[in-house]
């Protein structure tokens, strides 16, 4: 296990302060703001510290503020339903007093029943597509400078992008984009904890998705973008330490707002989860970098 892996590990083991709150510290050397996945992936740590056994099914999330990476984040769970088959939890996170992230989480254990799902998309191996060190040495001579500050090349995910991201160069198209990932490293075999690693990889990406039919730098100059929501339906068993195929778009954009979804294959071809979420999406002065 990789010693960066090892850190992010330790920032989704959340302390417990009482019963029912938990604080999280986070993600060394973040700028700015922190990363909505891992405030998601602590959200449902916190949730799931409060359940016994049962694996989460779906989460719904929304970002109220940007959060300071140079203070913790205090997290409070709501026991609103404990039922025979399902599970009911809100959390809120905190930062000096106010809410920056607000939670309801469920979870249920699979049950016999009908099943059906839509076929994986066609996509070249992860092996045949070009790391994340790769993708950022072809380019690094041209980003600028504030991006090369929150953009590093060591992750605990071995993320691959089988499109050029806009915030690495990548001309504004339309239609999917793919991005394979897995965890750099082996897990133990808890299936929560392949889920709390997952939440946090959604993240990843899928706000580029609004942007990549405009381009970074679109016909109304350069763009601020920041997340509103996230939402993700955890639909099988998987393991984070195998390769998943997370396939994604943005079918609308309208009023300032981007929606972008994406649906999370194994690589014999399950669907394993889904994703959602809403962007902001403002004509700005200077053009906003966001190396997720």
């Amino acid at each position: 296990m990789t010693r960066i892996l090892d850190e992010l590990l330790d920032v989704l083991d959340l302390e417990q302060i009482d019963d029912n709150i938990f604080r999280g510290q986070n993600e060394p050397d973040r700028r700015g703001r922190l990363f909505g996945g891992q405030v998601a992936a602590q959200a449902l740590v916190a949730a799931g510290r409060t359940v016994t056994g049962l694996p989460a099914h779906s989460l719904h999330g929304y970002f109220l503020r940007p959060g300071d990476p140079s203070v913790p984040v205090v997290y409070t769970v709501d026991r609103i339903r404990d039922g025979r088959s399902f599970v009911t939890r809100r959390v809120v996170g905190q930062q000096r007093g106010k809410a920056i992230f607000n939670m309801a989480t469920s979870f249920h254990q699979a049950e016999f029943s009908y099943e059906h799902q839509e076929p994986m998309p066609d996509a070249p191996p992860p092996e045949e597509v070009p790391t994340w060190r790769e993708r950022m040495q072809a380019v690094w001579d041209e980003l600028p400078p504030a991006m090369k500050k929150v953009a590093p090349t060591e992750r605990p995910i071995d993320v691959r992008h089988v499109q050029v991201p806009t915030y690495l160069g990548g001309e504004a198209t339309r239609g999917p984009s793919q991005v394979w990932m897995k965890i750099d490293g082996r897990l133990a075999d808890d299936p929560f904890l392949h889920q709390t690693l997952l939440t946090y990889a959604t993240d990843i990406s899928l706000l580029d998705n609004i942007l990549r039919p405009h381009g970074r730098l679109g016909k109304l100059g350069p763009m601020m973008v920041a997340s509103l929501d996230h939402a993700v339906w955890l639909h099988r068993p998987f393991r984070f330490d195998d390769w998943l195929l997370y396939a994604m778009d943005s079918p609308n954009a309208f009023g300032g707002r981007g929606y972008a979804r994406g649906s999370i294959y194994t690589r014999e071809g399950e669907l394993v989860a889904s994703t959602a979420q809403e962007g902001l999406m403002r004509p700005a002065r200077e053009a906003e970098d966001r190396s997720q």
